[in-house]
C-alpha cells in the first residue's frame, strides 16, 4: 500500500467534511496490540530498525506490520517472535483477537483478516550474577584450588 495514500473513516454524519487515516496510524495501532499480547517476545523488523534501537533511537511501533486495503477488506500482516514454552496457536489467536478489537475500538475500521507470521522462537535470558569485585571469577578458581588441597 502506499505511503501516501489516506483511508477514509465513514461516519454517519460527514457534513463537516470527512476523516482520513494514513496507513502508517492503522500500522503503529497493530503493532502496538500485538506487542502488548503476553508471550508476544518482540516485533520483526529489518537490520536497520534493530541497529537504530541499539543506537538508542525509539523503537518504531509499525516494525513487522503490513497493511494492505482494497476497497472495503482491511487485511493486517504482523510478524513476531514469541517467547519459548507458550503455545504458539494461542498466541498467534490472541494476536489476532487484539488487533481486530483495537483497530475496531480506535478507527471504527473492520479488519478482515490478521495473518500472523512467527519468525522465531525466544529462549529466556537467564538472570547472570557478576560480582564486582571480581569480575573475571578468580576468586572463585582461588576457592576451590583451596578446597583440593
Amino acid at each position: 500500500m502506499a505511503e501516501d495514500s489516506k483511508i477514509i473513516l465513514n461516519s454517519d454524519d460527514q457534513s463537516l467534511g470527512t476523516i482520513q487515516i494514513a496507513p502508517r496510524v492503522l500500522e503503529i495501532i497493530a503493532g502496538i496490540a500485538a506487542s502488548e499480547v503476553d508471550g508476544v517476545s518482540k516485533m520483526y523488523g529489518t537490520f536497520a530498525n534493530s541497529v537504530s534501537e541499539l543506537l538508542g533511537r525509539r523503537s518504531d511501533y509499525r516494525r513487522g506490520v503490513k497493511i494492505a486495503n482494497d476497497q472495503d477488506e482491511l487485511a493486517i500482516d504482523v510478524d513476531v517472535y514469541v517467547e519459548y514454552g507458550v503455545s504458539v496457536p494461542k498466541v498467534a489467536g490472541l494476536i489476532q483477537e487484539r488487533i481486530k478489537q483495537q483497530v475496531a475500538l480506535m478507527t471504527n475500521l473492520q479488519v478482515t483478516e490478521v495473518n500472523v507470521h512467527v519468525k522465531g522462537i525466544v529462549a529466556a535470558a537467564e538472570d547472570q550474577t557478576v560480582d564486582p569485585d571480581d569480575i573475571f571469577g578468580e576468586k572463585k578458581d582461588e576457592e576451590e584450588a583451596g578446597d583440593h588441597e
